[in-house]
């Protein structure tokens, strides 16, 4: 009595299945699954925020909606962010109060190679012992 095998049948494997088995680490299928959600998010953002500006033909028969698009716009930039784009301003933003502007670092700077000019750092085992040494 012989066994016959039967021929398997291979199912067609979707986008997920060939996702998967291309990746082999779970990280990796998680952050290709994460930057698709990303790109869902963005497009349909970006689809709102579209519509929300144009006005569409009256032969397509949608009717105008009236939405306030700072959510949307919110969401879009956010997304954005993810993807490491960063939105540019025309406006030069004034300093915040305790912050440093580039002309108070330049003086410590100019203050600093004053009251020490170079500084000579040894480091030796068994304790780490830091000596400093005045070149003058």
């Amino acid at each position: 009595m012989a066994d016959i095998v039967e021929p398997v049948e291979e199912k067609k494997k979707g986008l997920l299945g060939k996702l998967k088995d291309s990746l082999d680490d779970k990280e990796e299928q998680l952050n290709v699954l994460s930057t698709f959600v990303r790109l869902g998010i963005l497009i349909w953002s970006g689809g709102i925020l579209t519509l929300a500006y144009i006005t569409l033909p009256p032969a397509l028969g949608i009717p105008e909606q009236k939405l306030d698009p700072t959510f949307i716009a919110s969401v879009f930039t956010g997304v954005l962010a993810t993807f490491g784009v960063q939105a540019a301003s025309k406006k030069e933003k004034a300093p915040t109060a305790g912050a440093i502007t580039k002309a108070d670092l330049e003086k410590l700077i100019e203050a600093a190679k004053q009251t020490a000019p170079t500084q000579k750092i040894e480091i030796a085992q068994r304790p780490i012992k830091i000596i400093t040494e005045n070149d003058e």
